[in-house]
Formats: C-alpha cells, structure tokens, sequence
C-alpha cells in the first residue's frame, strides 16, 4: 500500500480536523455530529487496514472533517483559532508521544479493550468511551502542554461529556499518527497548501 500521497495526507488531517471540531461541538453544546462522531471513534479501533480511506470506513465518514479543513485553510485568516488550537496541539503531542513506549503500549492495551467492549455493547455505548477516556488521560495527559479544552462549564462538568471529548482527542492523535505514516510534516503542509487544497476539493466532490 502506498501511504505517502498528498491524497492520503489529506485524509488524515481531515481525521485531525475532524476530532478538533467535535471536541469544539461537544465542549461548547454537550452533543456532536453522531455520523462524524462514531467515524472518529471507529478510526480508533481500526489498528489494521487495507487503505488509509479504510480506517475511516469511506469519505461520507470524514465530511465534517474535510469541511472544516477546507474553511481552515481558505484565505490567510484563521477562521476558527480553537479549532485550529486543537489541531496543532494534537500534532505536536503525537510527536512527543512517538518517543514513549511506555505510554503507547498503556494505549494499545486500553484500546484492545474498548475493541471488546465495543463488540459487546456498541461503539459509543459509555463504558466503551468512560474506558478511551481513561486511556487518554492516563497517557496523553501526562504530555505537555496539555490541552486546554474551552467551552460551556455546564457541558465541561459533566463527566460524560468529558469522557467523549477525551476519547475524539485520542481519535485525533490516531489521525496524527496516520499523518505522519503518510509522509505528513509540518513544512510540507505549510509548502504543499495548494496542492492540500486542491485535493480537498476534489475530496469534497466525492461526499
């Protein structure tokens, strides 16, 4: 399988862009994107795959993703800094994450688990998300900077809220990871944005 392609670094950083848009949604309403959210945490689970598409189950999956990504990058402003926040922060602590084995195998282990659980109770049934919930921030939360969620206090005090926004950030770190395997860099997206763009629209096209 060939996985460095600007088509498959595309797909990837709409998974990134994708998990930061719903940790927005859930933070700032208490709900999200169900479609969306079940694609981000089934991405999760999916440790082997024929195809970078394929750990996203299609493109309809990752509409909300390719979107917001597409709105990100038009134009030189911003439109969204939490979101765009969000992104790089999961980047960033992705590569820090890359260097500790003992942090990756307490992930691996926590998503066998919720793999079982799945099977059992249903893919966003809230054992399975208490439990990526845990993996998150027994591991992931114990890099710094951490990540600052902002949003409404009534949905951040509720635990079941909490649990779903940590597991679509681990969701984003998957992505992350899928990224890098892709060939993604940091200079390459900052160089490669048109040729992004222009892939994103033919993405689009496709949902």
């Amino acid at each position: 399988m060939q996985l460095n392609s600007i088509t498959n670094q595309t797909i990837a950083l709409a998974g990134i862009a994708q998990a930061a848009a719903l940790v927005q949604q859930l933070a700032t309403t208490g709900t999200a994107d169900p479609a969306a959210m079940e694609t981000s945490i089934a991405s999760l689970l999916k440790i082997d795959s024929d195809s970078v598409i394929d750990v996203y189950g299609s493109l309809d999956g990752i509409k909300l993703g390719l979107q917001q990504l597409n709105i990100q990058m038009t134009g030189y402003k911003i439109v969204n800094p939490e979101q765009a926040r969000y992104c790089a922060s999961l980047v960033f602590l992705e590569n820090k994450l890359s260097g500790r084995k003992d942090l990756l195998k307490t992930i691996s282990i926590g998503i066998t688990k919720a793999q079982a659980q799945s099977e059992h109770f249903g893919l966003l049934h809230e054992n399975v998300l208490a439990n990526l919930g845990d993996v998150y921030q027994s591991t992931i939360s114990t890099l710094q900077p951490r990540i600052m969620v902002n949003g409404d206090q009534t949905y951040l005090s509720r635990p079941e809220v909490v649990n779903k926004i940590r597991a679509c950030l681990l969701a984003g770190i998957r992505s992350a990871i899928l990224w890098k395997q892709c060939g993604g860099t940091r200079w390459k997206f900052l160089f490669f944005r048109k040729k992004i763009q222009a892939q994103l629209q033919i993405l689009l096209k496709q949902v």
